[in-house]
C-alpha cells in the first residue's frame, strides 16, 4: 500500500468518527441510521492497525452494547482480537461470528457452502450473503489467523455449540413451519 492509500484510508476513518460524532451532538446519542459505524474495523485491517482497531471496537461496545451487528463486522473484530493477542475474547467473538452467520467460516476457509436445514432468520444469515464477504484464509496477512480459527472451530467445545446452536435453529423452523399452518 503506497502512503497516499495509507493516509486516504486513515481520513476515511477519521470522517466517519467526525459524522458520529456530530450525530452525538446533534441527537444526544448516536442515529447512525447509515450504518457509517460498521466501516471502521475493515479499515483498520487494512491498515494493520489492531491497536486501533481494539481501541475502536471497544468504544463500539460501549456506545452500541445492544446492537447485534453485521456478520462482517463481527468477524473483523474476532480479527482484531486475535491480533491483538486477545484469545478468549476472539473465541467469543468467532462464536457469535458463527451464530450470526454459519456459513462465513466456510466461505473464509474456500469450502463449498452448503445451506443448513434451518430457520435462517435474516437475509444475512443465508449462504448468498457470504458472496460479498471479504476475507480469505489465503490473505497472507490472515495466515496467523486462519491457522488459529481452523483449530478454535475443530475444537471440542465449539464442535459443541456450534452443534447445540444449529439444533436449537432446526427447531425453531420447524416451530415457525407449524405456526404458519395454522394461519
Amino acid at each position: 500500500m503506497t502512503p497516499r492509500e495509507i493516509e486516504k484510508l486513515k481520513k476515511q476513518i477519521t470522517d466517519v468518527k467526525k459524522a458520529l460524532a456530530a450525530e452525538k451532538r446533534k441527537y444526544g446519542d448516536y442515529h447512525d441510521s447509515r450504518g457509517m459505524r460498521y466501516y471502521p474495523p475493515k479499515v483498520y485491517l487494512k491498515l494493520q492497525d489492531y491497536k486501533g482497531g481494539l481501541t475502536y471496537t471497544k468504544w463500539f461496545h460501549k456506545n452500541f452494547s445492544d446492537d447485534s451487528c453485521y456478520p462482517d463486522f463481527l468477524f473483523a473484530w474476532t480479527v482484531i482480537l486475535f491480533k491483538t493477542g486477545n484469545i478468549k475474547d476472539a473465541e467469543k467473538k468467532a462464536f457469535e461470528t458463527f451464530c450470526s452467520n454459519t456459513y462465513l467460516f466456510d466461505k473464509f476457509f474456500g469450502n463449498p457452502i452448503v445451506k443448513i436445514d434451518k430457520y435462517e432468520y435474516s437475509n444475512i444469515d443465508i449462504p448468498e450473503f457470504t458472496e460479498s464477504f471479504e476475507y480469505s484464509s489465503k490473505q497472507s496477512e490472515l495466515y496467523d489467523f486462519s491457522d488459529w480459527l481452523l483449530k478454535y472451530i475443530d475444537s471440542e467445545r465449539f464442535c459443541m455449540l456450534s452443534i447445540k446452536f444449529k439444533n436449537i435453529y432446526k427447531k425453531l423452523k420447524q416451530k415457525v413451519i407449524l405456526k404458519l399452518e395454522d394461519i
